[in-house]
């Protein structure tokens, strides 16, 4: 129906076809207010070498828009997360890029009667150029960092206090990094009680959860095989060449993908995320910082993938 009052207030209504009669516009339609969006609480797994792809998906967010709420990460999660909301992203990824088999070796300090096999002080040292100072409380969203509690196994939410030693005890993988000794408690890397913390963003009662889980391809382990016990031969000093052993370093490698893997699915199906994205990863080792490039783009690549997705959950959890 038209408008006959703005009509008539209007100039341009005094002009006239020749048929004397007046010639009327329609009333322009009211502004369209943007929807409202929620923001997102991204809950970073651990994963080692393949945790690089954490930068990707964060770069992809950022990309399209999509405002960051809060982070929970475990392990390189917290490092990756933490490092994004100290506004040092930028930093971190020129390192991890910058990252060779020779430059690895150069960052780990061998140590000998220690809780691991590496101090993680050189580590440290590089994260105090850029995070020193800092504390949980400086960053402008919530953060929390999953560590473990080494003697009684607590599931341990760093929520205050130094941003480097949370992140610190949140990586500090047992065997392999040091222990990391905060406030009467022994703490050491919370993958093994929470691989992707989505249980914390909905303890923060986040409204929209994002889950990134860096193992959901080391698939099929936890199957149950019933099996028969040989007769072994008794060694007897002789180690015979055996393409099926396996080295130390290997042993540890497939125990903590076999926790991971095991722990995720358990923990996941008691507290899913609303959206889960799975870098495709299963090709990169635990122990493979030099292939930081790959995982970014990996990291990045699957995320494109859920924008629209995440776009619209955005807008449905936001009414």
């Amino acid at each position: 129906m038209l408008n006959w009052s703005w009509n008539r207030q209007d100039p341009r209504a005094a002009a006239a076809d020749t048929s004397g009669t007046p010639i009327l516009e329609a009333t322009p339609p009211p502004a369209q207010q943007a929807p409202r969006k929620a923001k997102l609480a991204l809950a970073l797994g651990g994963g080692a070498a393949r945790g690089w792809a954490h930068i990707g998906v964060l770069r992809a967010l950022d990309e399209a828009g999509i405002e960051v709420g809060m982070i929970a990460g475990t392990s390189i999660g917290a490092l990756v997360g933490g490092c994004y909301l100290a506004g040092k992203l930028d930093e971190l990824e020129a390192f991890a890029r910058s990252l060779t088999m020779r430059r690895i070796a150069g960052l780990l300090d061998l140590t000998f009667g220690g809780g691991g096999l590496l101090g993680g002080m050189r580590l440290t040292k590089r994260m105090q150029e850029h995070l020193e100072g800092i504390s949980i409380e400086d960053l402008d969203r919530p953060f929390v960092a999953v560590a473990t509690e080494l003697n009684s196994g607590h599931e341990v939410w760093i929520t205050s206090g130094n941003l480097i030693t949370a992140l610190r005890a949140s990586y500090a993988l047992p065997g392999i990094f040091e222990p990391v000794r905060c406030n009467n408690r022994t703490l050491v890397d919370g993958a093994l009680v929470n691989p992707v913390p989505s249980s914390v963003c909905r303890a923060y009662e986040q409204p929209l959860v994002v889950g990134v889980n860096l193992n959901y391809e080391i698939f099929g382990r936890s199957a149950v095989v019933k099996h028969s016990a040989s007769v072994q031969p008794l060694d007897n000093g002789r180690r015979d060449r055996d393409e099926s052993r396996v080295g130390m370093t290997g042993v540890m490698v497939q125990a903590f993908n076999i926790i991971q893997e095991r722990i995720s699915r358990a923990r996941l199906a008691g507290d899913p995320p609303d959206l889960a994205l799975h870098p495709r990863l299963a090709d990169v080792g635990l122990s493979e910082f030099h292939r930081a490039g790959e995982a970014i783009d990996r990291g990045y690549a699957e995320t494109m993938t859920q924008i629209a997705a995440l776009q619209r959950m955005q807008e449905v959890f936001a009414r």
